[in-house]
């Protein structure tokens, strides 16, 4: 099995005392908090919030990078995304069946003088970004103490 030699690149610092973490992303620091609704401080976005941020921003990166590339005039992309979890049983096109899924919803906007073929294209390559595919793929976490 191989270990972890390099140092971790997220680094999270939290209490016990509430739910506020202290997020560091190499020299950038971001926080984490659940709304006050939830007994928290909403002194940052709440996990679920991030993981969104995570997908939205690679999304939009990506798009980004495929127009570059072949010179279309992609102005400004904008996307906006929502999660819920939703009784499996009333997901149409879900494998599980049973319990809950969850649901992210994701829009994307896209403006510019992009022609339909252009337009479509973009949309298609979305869902090439890697956090997507990642979230769409099997996941396998290793935890240790230490």
């Amino acid at each position: 099995m191989a270990e972890q030699t390099e140092a971790p690149h997220v680094i999270v610092h939290g209490s016990a005392t509430g739910f506020a973490q202290e997020i560091e992303v190499g020299s950038h620091e971001l926080f984490a908090d659940e709304p006050v609704s939830y007994g928290g401080t909403d002194t940052g976005g709440s996990p679920y919030d991030l993981l969104l941020a995570a997908l939205g921003a690679c999304t939009s990166m990506t798009i980004g990078l495929y127009a570059r590339k072949r010179g279309w005039p992609l102005e400004k992309i904008t996307v906006s995304l929502r999660h819920s979890k939703i009784h499996a049983k009333d997901c149409d096109d879900c494998e599980t069946k049973e319990g809950k899924v969850d649901r992210i919803w994701r829009e994307i906007h896209l403006a510019g003088a992009l022609n339909d073929e252009q337009r479509a294209k973009l949309m298609e390559i979305a869902d090439r970004c890697p956090v997507h595919q990642t979230l769409t793929s099997e996941i396998n976490i290793k935890t240790r103490a230490v």
